[in-house]
């Protein structure tokens, strides 16, 4: 298990618990109590956990980890779902992408589609418009020459590289997509979509309001559940990306709903 694995592993148990022990950590995670005890160290170092003797306990922003660590977590299955997201879109069309480990991946498998990247080579212009308040997102593809990239305003938030306030929300209202792919923290039937971040569900809901249809990408694990803000109900989503570890009758509860389910 590597050290970010670890982290994870760490902040996951104390969003859970909110207390956590030495021992207890290092039993469960198999590893010594001295490199939990350092986990720990770094993790209070950089105010992600309050240390006490003999543990620590949960700092607010365990409950959103930040998006450096999450990146380990489902690796495989995000790059698969990114993918089969990243399919479901035409060359020339308007793009909104959020920020996040999910959407990162469906902008990577963008960049590097054959029919674009071909295209591309002898084509004046741009052959994909990608509207992002993700700032990893839009260093990513700005510079892919298929590519034209538009960001919005805003506050950067850390936890996620996302800009979200009133500068993004002004500039979004000015736009029309013809797709937004959405990363979210959680969605269920009764709920839709939510996120941890009341900041990031506003710009988020905006970008879905701005588009003709809404594909949702999340890996089995955020299925079924619900978090702090809402972003929108399952009637803006039109499709939905996941892999295929998700539990049959939950995926048959979307496609009742009225959601096209697809798992990758």
């Amino acid at each position: 298990m590597s050290r970010y694995e670890r982290w994870n592993s760490l902040l996951e148990l104390l969003a859970e618990h909110g207390r956590l022990d030495v021992e207890e950590a290092a039993q469960t995670l198999d590893v010594s109590a001295a490199t939990i005890r350092r986990d720990l160290d770094e993790l209070a170092r950089q105010q992600m956990v309050t240390r006490t003797r003999g543990g620590a306990v949960a700092h607010n922003v365990s409950y959103d980890l930040p998006l450096r660590y999450k990146t380990a977590r489902h690796a495989g299955a995000k790059q698969r779902i990114g993918a089969a997201a990243a399919a479901l879109i035409a060359p020339g069309e308007v793009v909104g992408l959020n920020g996040g480990t999910t959407t990162t991946e469906v902008a990577r498998a963008l960049a590097v589609r054959p029919e674009l990247v071909e295209r591309a080579e002898g084509a004046p212009g741009r052959l994909l418009t990608i509207v992002t308040n993700a700032l990893n997102i839009a260093n990513e593809l700005t510079v892919r020459p298929q590519v034209k990239i538009v960001v919005t305003g805003g506050v950067a938030r850390p936890q996620s590289y996302e800009l979200i306030g009133p500068l993004a929300n002004a500039v979004l209202d000015e736009l029309t997509l013809d797709v937004t792919v959405l990363g979210v923290d959680a969605v269920d039937v009764v709920h839709g979509a939510t996120a941890h971040h009341e900041g990031e569900a506003s710009v988020n809901r905006l970008l879905a309001e701005r588009a003709r249809r809404v594909v949702v990408v999340a890996d089995s694990s955020k299925l079924g559940r619900r978090v702090f803000a809402r972003i929108c109900g399952l009637d803006r989503i039109s499709t939905l990306v996941t892999d295929t570890e998700v539990d049959e009758e939950l995926a048959a509860a979307f496609t009742e709903a009225g959601v096209q389910v697809i798992t990758a």
